[in-house]
């Protein structure tokens, strides 16, 4: 069976086509994430690491380096790095967010405490930078180390912008961009820079992980409000949260008085009563945000599709078409 009907998914698809690249991540992420003094950092990473993700950030890699035409080594590292990134920001996201729940599984820090998520979490920040150095490429080094950067800054945003009603949808963005499609652009971008690719393709790459990362974010925040299986949280935790996702962002600029009322309460107060979830949704579609909102999501994915137009005609670029459909295609 060949290896377009040999999975439903485009990410199946894409994991098969890199198995070995990804057996070979798998046995490093193994390998570096062990200790010998602190046998916690491997239980906890090890909780978090084989939890059943995708590893659809470290395939991006490998599936970039291999598109152009890599034949080395080191964009195993590379996958392997920002999988460490990825898990690293997770363990911290759970104790920001005091998330009990993570693709369905206990959180790290409701089974350990916060003290060891946090500094596991940092444990694994360090070891991506040393896996980032034995690449040797001093370019590399920067796209990574400006994306982990570039997450934490739009975590702490999106804090600052959780509860303030004010949020706009310029401010929506740049906490996606940063927490989000940082690391999706750099997975991309770092498998062409170590494939050696001409400078279109590698802005080609980072395009596309840039627009998929955006897509994928904006996909998540609608099916808070709608549910679906792979989000790995509880429908509501957002409105619970007060974040301030796009549709509801919508929903206040189109909204009276007395819905600012509402949300004023709700989100900024937290002071949340019996059917003030539905009541949200209910706002949501009479304002016609969740429909709106999902265009966006869409527009995005559009032009993920769009930048690998500059990238070889390969079968591996197929599938990464394929998978920006795919991320959208969550919300039927």
């Amino acid at each position: 069976m060949s290896l377009d009907h040999a999975a439903s998914k485009p990410h199946e698809r894409l994991a098969a086509a890199l198995s070995g690249d990804m057996a070979a991540v798998n046995d490093m992420i193994a390998a570096r994430m062990a200790s010998e003094h602190a046998p916690r950092i491997p239980e906890v990473t090890a909780h978090l690491v084989n939890a059943g993700g995708k590893r659809l950030r470290p395939m991006l890699t490998l599936a970039a380096a291999r598109l152009c035409g890599y034949d080395g080594p080191f964009h195993v590292h590379l996958a392997a790095t920002v999988e460490f990134i990825h898990t690293a920001t997770l363990l911290h996201d759970d104790v920001v967010d005091e998330s009990d729940k993570r693709r369905g599984r206990p959180t790290a820090n409701l089974l350990w405490d916060n003290t060891s998520s946090v500094l596991v979490g940092d444990y694994l920040f360090a070891r991506s930078f040393q896996l980032m150095v034995e690449t040797g490429s001093l370019r590399v080094l920067d796209i990574l180390a400006n994306a982990a950067a570039t997450i934490a800054e739009g975590e702490v945003l999106q804090l600052t912008a959780a509860r303030n009603i004010a949020t706009t949808e310029e401010t929506y963005l740049k906490v996606v961009r940063g927490k989000t499609a940082a690391l999706f652009s750099a997975a991309t971008e770092v498998g062409g820079v170590i494939a050696g690719a001409p400078e279109d393709q590698v802005k080609a790459l980072h395009d596309y992980g840039d627009a998929l990362g955006i897509a994928f974010q904006i996909v998540d925040d609608l099916l808070d409000w709608q549910g679906g299986a792979g989000i790995g949280k509880n429908v509501g935790d957002d409105f619970r949260e007060g974040k301030m996702t796009l549709p509801v962002i919508r929903a206040i600029a189109a909204g009276d008085a007395e819905d600012r009322v509402f949300w004023t309460r709700t989100l900024e107060k937290r002071v949340i009563e019996a059917g003030d979830q539905d009541r949200a949704l209910a706002l949501l579609d009479r304002h016609g945000t969740l429909a709106s909102t999902r265009d966006d999501a869409l527009m995005w994915a559009d032009r993920a599709k769009t930048a690998l137009a500059a990238l070889p005609d390969h079968q591996i670029r197929e599938m990464l078409t394929d998978l920006a459909d795919y991320v959208v295609a969550r919300l039927v």
